[in-house]
């Protein structure tokens, strides 16, 4: 079995360079970069050898975590992403989510469950602590306005697909190139996904179908 490959980016050195320390003792991690801030871990970014994950700091000086996420989301769809948090950070894991990371984790968080997390993360499965879960959907609650369930039900399987990339955070541009369609029909395609699920805008739509196992 290949060990996953992660990059771990926050601006602590203590809890960075600790983090990589125990999590190189795990046979089926390799933490093969490290980076203080977002800016700096877009640069790292090796095309010749992506990591399979990213833990990523939510709160960090230069470029945080949310607009991190946003940029690696665009260029390499493929990269699974972690953010790391703390308990009151729910506001930026919404956004967070919303540009397509695979969950979150916070800062406290016990070795063996961090290692399942990342399990869990690389295969595909969305990673929401049960602590904090209640107060983020708390907050989902308050911005996103709620349809029902059936609401996906009438989406076409066409506008599934979409949806489904949307919340991968794929861009309009990709969508197009990996659908073989036109950036104008994706467009009127996801008009019509917010007009179904009952959204105006991105952000809400991906949050929408996220809560709703998309």
């Amino acid at each position: 079995m290949m060990p996953v490959n992660i990059m771990i980016v926050d601006d602590q050195p203590l809890f960075r360079d600790g983090l990589k320390t125990v999590l190189d003792l795990e046979k089926n991690i390799s933490v093969i970069a490290t980076a203080t801030n977002g800016k700096e871990a877009l640069l790292s970014l090796n095309p010749i050898a992506l990591p399979d994950l990213v833990l990523l700091d939510i709160r960090m000086p230069e470029m945080d975590g949310v607009e991190t996420v946003k940029h690696i989301k665009e260029a390499h769809p493929e990269i699974k992403v972690l953010m790391l948090t703390t308990f009151n950070d729910e506001e930026y894991v919404i956004e967070a989510l919303a540009y397509g990371a695979n969950g979150y984790v916070l800062k406290d968080i016990e070795i063996e469950k961090l290692v399942e997390a990342i399990d869990d993360a690389v295969n595909g499965k969305m990673v929401l602590p049960s602590s904090v879960a209640a107060k983020l959907a708390e907050g989902l609650h308050k911005i996103v306005p709620q349809k029902p369930c059936s609401a996906l039900a009438e989406l076409s399987e066409r506008e599934k697909e979409i949806a489904t990339m949307l919340t991968q955070g794929f861009s309009n541009k990709q969508i197009a190139m990996a659908l073989f369609i036109s950036e104008g029909t994706v467009r009127n395609y996801i008009s019509t996904i917010y007009s179904k699920i009952g959204v105006n805008d991105r952000t809400n739509a991906v949050l929408l179908l996220k809560t709703q196992g998309l």
